[in-house]
């Protein structure tokens, strides 16, 4: 209902609670990333992002977030390792490399 309002920061309040009591699910968590990102509250998205890339390294969605929000901190290089793996998760590969 939020996202599709384009209320990320309500989004963002909803989830902070529901991410507190199932800490351990990814879906929740990758939402709050998620709304943290739309919102531009970009390190907190960075260290949503983080605690999921930690605990399940193969996560593609969380690395290409996680990329795209170093990129949005002007953290470019950074952001380029995330991207290549993400991209190697999807099976996307450059065929020029």
């Amino acid at each position: 209902m939020f996202f599709d309002a384009k209320d990320y920061a309500a989004a963002a309040r909803v989830l902070v609670a529901l991410v507190e009591e199932v800490p351990e699910q990814t879906g929740p968590r990758l939402l709050l990333a998620r709304s943290y990102y739309h919102s531009a509250q970009l390190r907190r998205a960075e260290t949503e992002l983080r605690t999921i890339v930690e605990r399940d390294p193969v996560e593609h969605y969380a690395r290409l977030m996680l990329g795209r929000t170093l990129q949005r901190q002007s953290r470019h290089e950074e952001a380029e390792s995330h991207l290549r793996i993400a991209s190697a998760l999807a099976g996307d590969f450059d065929e020029q490399r």
